[in-house]
């Protein structure tokens, strides 16, 4: 009941959520936009120490802060670890710091959870994939509790739905959209 309560206070929403670091957040939420169970994706920032940071503070890489999306799903329509092998397939875990031309700490690689059971179940599927040596180097994904979330602001939101045609949308994050559509076809919503 407890972690009900806390992921319905971080949501607004019914259901349950989780905060995944995959590099830039407009890819990201352009992926999970696509997915059949999210009912919700929202473009933020966590961990780190600077409150209420300013995308420009972000992106200097000195708060500490991550570029994220906060996910709301049913769990009767996808669970947690279908989610998280989408997340594994879209963006690369194993570089530190970095995704194509993204460098910096507000683009590392993370899972933030707001409870145990989600915890237990993202260190089973980075386990599973480290031992079954999925992507050739070890995974530097960072599992931790959430911690100083905030929303980014409204531009930021919907933002490969709202400018397709921007360099970024049709260069970098349609190709993640593609990949996941052919890769994963019983998950994508019309």
């Amino acid at each position: 009941m407890a972690n009900e309560a806390i992921q319905s206070g971080l949501d607004g929403q019914s259901g349950q959520t989780i905060v995944l670091g995959g590099r830039c957040f407009w890819r990201t939420e352009a992926v999970f936009d696509r997915m059949l169970g999210i009912t919700d994706v929202e473009s933020g920032y966590s961990q780190g120490h600077v409150d209420q940071p300013s995308y420009e503070q972000v992106s200097s890489g000195s708060t500490g802060r991550n570029e994220v999306v906060k996910l709301t799903f049913d769990p009767a329509s996808v669970s947690l670890r279908q989610i998280l092998e989408v997340f594994f397939v879209v963006h690369d875990s194993t570089t530190p710091n970095r995704q194509c031309n993204d460098v910096g700490t507000q683009y590392r690689s993370g899972i933030y959870y707001q409870n145990d059971e989600h915890k237990q179940i993202a260190q089973e599927v980075i386990d599973e994939l480290t031992k079954a040596k999925a992507f050739g180097r070890p995974i530097v994904t960072e599992l931790e509790a959430l911690a100083n979330y905030s929303t980014a602001g409204a531009y930021h939101q919907d933002y490969f739905t709202n400018h397709p045609n921007q360099g970024y949308c049709t260069m970098v994050a349609a190709p993640k959209v593609e990949k996941f559509r052919r890769t994963f076809k019983r998950l994508v919503h019309a």
